[in-house]
Order: C-alpha cells, then structure tokens, then sequence
C-alpha cells in the first residue's frame, strides 16, 4: 500500500458521520476502506475521492461480513489494519409500548450485535502491526461510534438506547480485554448533528403509529410527533458538525495515547456531567421540564 498510515475500515460510510469520517481519513493519508450496503453508494464514494475503497458490506449479515473479510485481507496484506471503525447505526423512534419486535432486533443488530462480529472477525487483522515489531506500527485501534443517548436514555429512543448502552459497554468490557494487546479502542459519544438520519425518523414515526391499533396510537401520536419534530429541529440547528465528529476519530485512530470517550458537542458534554452529577429523579424532572414530549397525556392523568 502506498499510503503511510495504514488501513482503515469503516462501517456505514455511505451518509452522514460515516462518509464525512472516511473523506477525512483519505485526506490524511490514510487507506480508508468504506464499508457501504449498495453499489451506488460505492460509485458515489468512488467520484467524491478516488482514494477512498469501497467495500460492499452489510453488518447485519454473516454471509456478507465473510465476504468484505476475505476482500481485505487480501488488499492490505501483511500490514493488517490500522483501524476499525463501527460507525454503522439505525435509529427507529417508538414508544416502547409500540415498538415492534423487527424495529428492536434491527437496531441491536446494526448497532451492538453486528460491531460485536465485526470486532471478532477483524481482530487478527488489527494484532497484525502489532506483532510486526521491525515496521515500528502501533497496534490497530478500534473506534466505536455510539451516541450521547448511551449515557441518557431519551423518550422514545427506547431501542435505540438500549443498542448504544450495549454498544458502550461492550466497548468498555473490550478496552479492558485487549490493553493487554495494546490495540486501544475508543468510544465517540455524538449529540445532535444534522445528518440523514432525522429525515428518516419522522418518516419512521408516521410509520409506526400507523401500525398501531388506533386507541393505542392516539394516546401517544401528539407528543410523539411533537418530540420527534423537536429533536429533527435541533440538530438542524446544532452548531455540531460531521466534521466534529470526524476529528474526534481522527484523534482516536492517531493520538499517541487516545481517549477512551469521546464526547461530541455541547449537548452530549453536558450530558456525560449531567448523568455523573445527578440521580435519577432529577434527570427525569430536567427531561420532563425541557421536553413537553413526557408530559402524561389527558386521558391518563389522575
């Protein structure tokens, strides 16, 4: 490989956070092997840099992770892997009592179950640069991209919670496993940043409450809609960008000693403080207070 700083994969790199991060990383020398579902978005990524390598690959399927497998072991050699980037992420917004059992096991297996096999079938990639002392390559490094709602379940982020607080501590459990190989890995805790992934949730909303008996749906549909409007308004708004988040990946992949989390934004810093400082109950009141979304409906109020 001609670049010097080794390669990287990185999942779900067709949109948003994923393509930012591997248009950065091409920038900065490194083989950044893009992990995307469809053709398209492999000829997309292919015209926005020619440095960058797509690589068909859909983290849900074992078939297909075998495959993207045996395609880059055979493309970076013996040099191994640099990184690993599980960047890959789904979110379906749903009261829980209307959470489907499909809309919860996809966002587990995009999110927790798929990294965990990616992480299992990569790793004698990323111990290679550490076992071949005479190059001087530190040890390949994993970077797991979560949220801030990782820290703070939200309403109607039930699954999505549940998947990033299975992602961080798979990611925690991991860190402790593998220092004794020196391969690092590191958590990227993101707020609210503009990208794709809120169009789709209001789309996925109306979706839902479709598939809801209707005195179900109407219990929750007015401050559902309202929440997933607000939350899609203020990432609209967020001073937060991908780029943000590329450099904090950026500095877990190349940092002589990298972070261990990464928080991204102001809202997810104040997060990470909020959940160290305060209990329970007075999480609650600051969400019920700023969020109109958990206020008891009418019908149910006592």
């Amino acid at each position: 490989m001609s670049q010097t700083r080794g390669a990287v994969l990185i999942t779900g790199a067709s949109t948003g956070l994923g393509r930012e991060t591997a248009l950065r990383l091409a920038d900065r020398g490194f083989l950044v092997l893009a992990g995307v579902r469809k053709d398209t978005d492999a000829d997309d990524l292919r015209q926005a840099d020619a440095r960058i390598e797509p690589v068909i690959l859909d983290v849900t399927a074992s078939e297909s992770i075998a495959v993207a497998h045996k395609v880059i072991t055979e493309r970076v050699g013996e040099a191994g892997l640099a990184g690993l980037v599980n960047n890959a992420g789904v979110c379906v917004a749903a009261p829980i009592e209307l959470l489907s059992a499909e809309d919860l096991r996809a966002q587990l297996e995009v999110s927790l179950v798929g990294p965990a096999q990616l992480i299992r079938t990569f790793l004698p990639l990323l111990r290679i640069r550490d076992a071949r002392a005479e190059l001087r390559a530190p040890a390949g490094r994993i970077v797991n991209v979560a949220s801030g709602v990782g820290r703070l379940a939200t309403p109607y982020h039930g699954a999505y919670a549940a998947a990033q607080f299975g992602k961080i501590g798979l990611s925690d459990a991991l860190r402790r496993e593998l220092a004794p190989l020196s391969i690092s890995v590191s958590i990227i805790e993101p707020g609210a940043v503009a990208t794709p992934i809120w169009g789709k949730l209001g789309e996925g909303a109306e979706r839902v409450l479709a598939a809801a008996p209707a005195e179900i749906a109407d219990l929750y549909r007015d401050r559902f809609l309202a929440f997933v409007t607000a939350n899609g308004q203020r990432a609209q708004a967020s001073r937060t960008t991908p780029a943000a988040v590329a450099d904090a990946v950026e500095h877990a992949l190349t940092a002589r000693t990298p972070r261990t989390r990464y928080p991204v934004g102001a809202d997810s810093k104040a997060v990470a403080v909020a959940t160290r400082l305060l209990p329970n109950r007075l999480l609650d009141l600051v969400m019920e207070r700023t969020s109109p979304a958990v206020t008891a409906p009418k019908e149910v109020r006592a």
